[in-house]
C-alpha cells in the first residue's frame, strides 16, 4: 500500500508485499518512509509483516501513522494486525491483535475525527496443499481512541466463520460505512448507517 500525507505531498509511505492469495504472492520486508517525494527511501520497521494491507497518515499529526499488517501467507505468527508509530516509525506498537493466523485486511479512519478508526482482520494460511482462507478471526472492529481499545462490530454482521473484508467510510457522512465480507452462505456488501452499531446486507 501506498500513502501521502494530506497536506505535503513530498511525504509518502510505502507498504511492501503483496496482501493478496495467490500461490505465488510475493512478501516484503516492512515499510519505508520518503520525504523528498520518493526520490529516497527509509527503511521504517515492521520487517516480520511480510504482506502490508494499508497505511494510515493521521492527518492532524504526521508522526502518527497506522499500518494494517496481513502478515505471512505462508506460515502463522510474525508482525500482523494493526500496528501505531507515534514517532514517524522509530517504534511501533500493536494496538490490535486477534491470533496468530490472523491479520489485518484493511483499516479506514474517520474524515471528522482521526481518533476514530475502523478495522478488518482477515484470518486466513495458506499449506503446500490447499488454501484456510477464513475463519473466526474474520472481523469488523471500531476503536474511538486512536486504537488504544477496540470492540468487535457485529450487529447485523453474518454470525460464524468469515473470509476477506474490505471497507471504506463515506467521506461527506462519516456515520455511512461499506463493508465487503465473504461468508459461506451471506456473502454480499454490507451498509452501516450509524457509525457501525448495526449493519445491513
Amino acid at each position: 500500500d501506498l500513502a501521502v500525507a494530506p497536506t505535503d505531498g513530498n511525504l509518502v509511505w510505502a507498504g511492501t508485499g503483496e496482501p493478496n492469495n495467490r500461490q505465488s504472492s510475493s512478501w516484503g520486508d516492512g515499510v519505508y518512509k520518503s520525504t523528498d517525494g520518493g526520490r529516497t527511501w527509509e527503511k521504517r520497521g515492521l520487517r516480520e509483516s511480510k504482506q502490508i494491507a494499508r497505511i494510515i497518515i493521521d492527518p492532524k499529526d504526521f508522526d502518527t501513522v497506522y499500518v494494517a499488517a496481513l502478515g505471512d501467507l505462508w506460515s502463522s505468527g510474525g508482525e500482523r494486525g494493526v500496528f501505531k508509530t507515534t514517532d514517524a516509525g522509530l517504534t511501533w506498537q500493536r494496538v490490535l491483535f486477534v491470533d496468530d493466523r490472523t491479520g489485518a485486511t484493511d483499516l479506514v479512519m474517520d474524515p471528522s475525527n482521526s481518533k476514530t478508526l475502523y478495522a478488518a482482520t482477515y484470518q486466513r494460511q495458506r499449506q503446500p496443499w490447499g488454501m484456510n482462507g477464513g475463519g473466526p478471526g474474520s472481523a469488523i472492529w471500531k476503536s474511538t481512541d486512536a486504537g488504544t481499545t477496540w470492540t468487535k462490530l457485529e450487529n447485523g454482521i453474518p454470525a460464524g466463520p468469515k473470509g476477506r473484508i474490505g471497507m471504506d467510510i463515506y467521506r461527506a457522512n462519516p456515520n455511512v460505512l461499506y463493508a465487503k465480507i465473504e461468508h459461506p452462505s451471506e456473502s454480499g456488501v454490507y451498509r452501516s448507517d450509524d457509525a457501525g452499531a448495526s449493519w445491513r446486507k
